[in-house]
This record gives C-alpha cells, structure tokens and sequence, in this order.
C-alpha cells in the first residue's frame, strides 16, 4: 500500500491487538506496571516454539524487565503486554516477581529501577 505522500509500498505488519491477544482485553493476574518478569528455563528452551511477541517476550526478559518496560520495548499496548506476560507467567515460562510494598507505597528501590529503565529508552 502506498501513501499519497510516497511511492514506496506500506511493509509494515500490522496487526489488531485483539488478534494478539486472542481477544481478551484483560489479563488472568493482576500485574503492576512495575512488577518485574524474568524468564524461566523452560520459557527459554521453548521460545523457538512460541508466537512472534510472546517469543519476543521471553527472549527480552532473559534479562529482568517490567512490564511498562516489555511493552515499550516491544511497541505494544501495555493491556496487550500485560495479557502476554499474565499468560506466559501461567503457563510457567515467565516469572513475576512481585514488588515490595512497604504500606501502601512501592519499594523506592524498585521505583528507581523503573526509573532508570524507561530512561534508557
């Protein structure tokens, strides 16, 4: 598809995050923006079998991530992420480390951590 502005052909995949998701708009856990997910073993040796994002996914989080850091990595909606990453924590080749809370506010490490990550971007 070409745009008036250009006659080089549109490349770009896109692709409905209702497709990506299986049409699910929430995720079977309740993960915060900044809960951390780490690939597991299993995540690792199965990731050459898995779906395009969800193969992206584990493979980005061989090192620790957030979730706001998996979907801004990944250019996907951060609903879309959090579906992914619940759905990949319950079938065992995610883990989610849940943040500390001390009362009713977030661990300031953990917030320095987010911090610092999204700069990065």
């Amino acid at each position: 598809m070409s745009t008036p502005e250009s006659d080089e052909p549109d490349l770009g995949v896109r692709i409905r995050p209702y497709a990506i998701t299986g049409g699910r708009t929430r995720a079977g856990t309740d993960l915060a923006i900044e809960a951390m997910v780490s690939s597991t073993p299993q995540g690792l040796a199965e990731a050459d079998r898995l779906t395009l994002e969800r193969a992206r996914i584990v493979a980005l989080c061989s090192t620790p991530q957030s979730v706001a850091e998996i979907s801004a990595h990944l250019g996907l909606h951060l609903g879309v992420s959090k579906v992914l990453v619940g759905d990949l924590a319950g079938e065992g080749l995610l883990a989610v480390h849940r943040p500390n809370h001390v009362g009713d506010r977030p661990d300031l490490r953990l917030l320095e951590r987010v911090l610092d990550g999204l700069q990065a971007l």
